[in-house]
């Protein structure tokens, strides 16, 4: 047990100084130039990761089987790994941004006003995302716009990273609340008109329903309908992928309509299944920028949260 920690140590050392070093180059080099070698170093790991690789077909198999050959699944695999290099690139850049000003050079926005309308009901909005292109960038999104967004996350397993990534999401005016904790304080900053950003596309160890996604049941998180119901907040989609102009480009969408009966467990999975219909048909429009070694269908009827 303790060669264990030890080696976990070690390795999440290395992980960390090969972060830093990574973010050091980034700065170095134009971004055309940083994209293009993490894109180059993400089609690498396609062939080295074999457990990610497997997993990325055996779920786009799962998702496109009836709609794509497995030569073109096995392509688009591949291109997910090369478009999670890029993203991930670009992430790792962005800790060297200071200001916004830096931040509007390599992005652009659509349709904030759905987010304002919104905004100016006065009861809050819970901003749907996914883990969709470097999806971090929503939260420097919803920060650059005022909103002070309070972000729900799971701290890492390393101190460091953790405090790498929570570092770079406050910095422009963000609010970190970790999943499952703080719960009180979250519904209290809705109901005064405050926002949220909640992601609910991954299978985790949290109160969840199954609903149907790419047409499989699968356990989804329920946090983000049970707050719009509690807080009666809104509900704006926004999106973000990296487009063919080599920008990042983040998408809001229409308030998403919540379904209220007074039936509790119907209005959750109602809503949830509401909520999920949309992160599927943002994925499908640039499927190659969503996480799909993770594994989304893992959990089994009778073994979610309740």
């Amino acid at each position: 047990m303790k060669f264990k920690k030890i080696r976990r140590k070690i390795r999440y050392t290395v992980v960390y100084l090969l972060i830093r070093a990574m973010i050091f180059i980034s700065a170095l080099v134009p971004r055309k130039m940083w994209l293009l070698v993490c894109g180059a170093l993400g089609s690498l790991s396609y062939y080295f990761a074999s457990k990610s690789r497997k997993l990325t077909i055996k779920h786009l198999t799962m998702a496109y089987e009836k709609e794509k050959s497995p030569a073109e699944i096995k392509h688009l695999a591949k291109q997910v790994f090369f478009m999670m290099g890029k993203n991930g690139g670009d992430i790792l850049r962005a800790v060297n941004i200071k200001d916004f000003e830096a931040f509007d050079k390599f992005r652009i926005s659509n349709n904030h006003h759905y987010a304002e309308e919104a905004y100016r009901k006065g009861k809050g909005i819970i901003f749907l995302t996914a883990h969709l292109g470097a999806f971090e960038f929503t939260a420097t999104e919803m920060s650059y716009r005022g909103y002070q967004p309070h972000i729900i996350g799971a701290p890492m397993k390393d101190e460091r990273l953790n405090n790498l990534l929570w570092e770079q999401r406050i910095k422009f005016g963000a609010t970190i609340v970790e999943r499952g904790k703080d719960t009180f304080r979250l519904i209290k900053a809705l109901k005064r008109g405050g926002t949220t950003g909640i992601l609910i596309d991954q299978d985790t160890r949290v109160k969840s329903v199954f609903v149907n996604f790419f047409g499989i049941p699968c356990a989804t998180p329920v946090g983000a309908a049970v707050l719009a119901l509690k807080t009666g907040a809104a509900v704006v989609p926004i999106f973000s992928h990296l487009n063919e102009h080599g920008k990042q480009e983040i998408n809001f969408y229409p308030e998403v309509e919540i379904t209220r009966t007074g039936n509790e467990e119907q209005d959750i999975l109602e809503n949830t299944q509401r909520l999920s219909n949309v992160i599927e048909a943002e994925i499908r429009k640039y499927p190659e920028q969503w996480l799909w070694l993770h594994e989304r269908w893992k959990t089994k009827p009778g073994e979610e949260i309740r």
